[in-house]
């Protein structure tokens, strides 16, 4: 039971965070134009794109992993939108965030990968619905695919010697 309680307060603790991330990029301050913006500034093309496929992404990843459902497929999402921010705004600032570095995305992500290894516990809806969501293969599954994605969407879509340029699209 105390690893079911510990699953839950660890998969809340991620969702939460990542669905209040994405709710940001449309709701809080500059909306979906301030970060489309950002999101230009930073080489992502289309900007317009990324800024509502991060936000998309991000909420229904924190949705899913907060309520246990697709576990393994959340916490993909997680690998995959962690790599991504640390490949593009935290790159060559260290490792420590108070200076812009690293440490943030790497911790998340790799809790990510270490629920898809315990996965959800009891206390989901991957149990409830009978899901088998644990297993040695799920880290490595979230890890490959997410990295995998990353990157297939870096390579398609970064273009930072363009990030001087305004695309607000």
């Amino acid at each position: 039971m105390s690893h079911d309680i510990g699953m839950l307060v660890i998969r809340s603790a991620l969702g939460l965070m990542l669905i209040a991330h994405g709710a940001n990029k449309v709701f809080g301050p500059g909306g979906l134009g301030g970060m489309t913006a950002w999101f230009a500034s930073l080489g992502l093309r289309p900007a317009w794109v990324h800024a509502r496929l991060a936000a998309a992404t991000e909420i229904a990843a924190g949705v899913l992993l907060g309520l246990g459902l697709l576990t393994g497929l959340a916490c993909t999402a997680y690998v995959g939108l962690m790599l991504v921010a640390a490949l593009t705004d935290h790159r060559n600032k260290g490792f420590f965030v108070f200076k812009g570095g690293c440490e943030y995305v790497l911790l998340v992500g790799l809790v990510a990968v270490g629920v898809a290894g315990v996965g959800p516990g009891e206390w989901s809806l991957d149990h409830v619905l009978g899901l088998e969501t644990t297993g040695s293969w799920w880290p490595v599954g979230a890890l490959v695919v997410g990295a995998g994605a990353a990157l297939g969407l870096l390579a398609t879509s970064y273009q930072p010697s363009k990030a001087t340029e305004s695309e607000t699209g």
